[in-house]
């Protein structure tokens, strides 16, 4: 459908101007596109693989951690007794103007801090275990985080990019051609007004 704008010669070079800048724009959204998609479409394949290994993990930690309460008894004072790990940063980086979490863990060395008088070979165990289940939990944390914002923006600019090509081009084209045809009809009745004129003067 045609905007509604005065058949002008400026407004047509105006349409024109707008009809390129939105095909232009439609290029350059296309492109981030799928440069967002194989950024993603890299990173499925991690999230799939780290989900695997930590449903893995995660089922031989709780094995683990009911054997040593089994064994000692509830072992809240020593789960307490573990000290905070601070050892995780987060940085960005930008594709395409998203912003991309990557996580770095310093790992602390697997020290037991609780007390080694109270606790048995299933305790020491059940902790290795969650130590294992710490560092997937931060790769796993990484890549979903990456691989929720790229999906987010791809949706965000294929609306975009449909915009653009289903509504504000086609209408940049339906105007454009709308002033055209107008101009050209009103040069034609110019050039008829004149050879009548001339053929009067005659």
């Amino acid at each position: 459908m045609a905007l509604k704008v005065v058949p002008t010669k400026g407004n047509l070079i105006a349409t024109k101007k707008s009809l390129e800048l939105a095909i232009t724009g439609y290029d350059l959204l296309d492109k981030k596109r799928n440069v967002l998609i194989k950024e993603m479409m890299s990173l499925l394949d991690d999230v799939k693989l780290v989900r695997d290994q930590i449903t893995d993990a995660y089922q031989q930690a709780y094995d683990a951690l009911q054997e040593a309460n089994i064994s000692l008894g509830l072992i809240s004072d020593l789960v307490n007794a573990t000290s905070i790990d601070y050892g995780i940063s987060i940085v960005y980086r930008s594709v395409m103007g998203v912003e991309i979490p990557k996580i770095s863990y310093s790992k602390p060395p697997m020290v037991c801090s609780y007390n080694m008088d109270r606790s048995n070979s299933k305790v020491d165990y059940a902790f290795e275990c969650f130590y294992r289940v710490k560092e997937l939990t931060v790769i796993l944390a990484e890549v979903e985080n990456s691989v929720y914002r790229l999906a987010n923006a791809i949706r965000k600019t294929q609306k975009r990019a449909n915009a653009l090509k289903n509504i504000s081009i086609p209408e940049f084209q339906a105007t454009a051609k709308f002033i055209t045809e107008s101009l050209e009809e009103k040069e034609r009745e110019e050039f008829s007004r004149q050879k009548v004129i001339k053929e009067q003067k005659r």
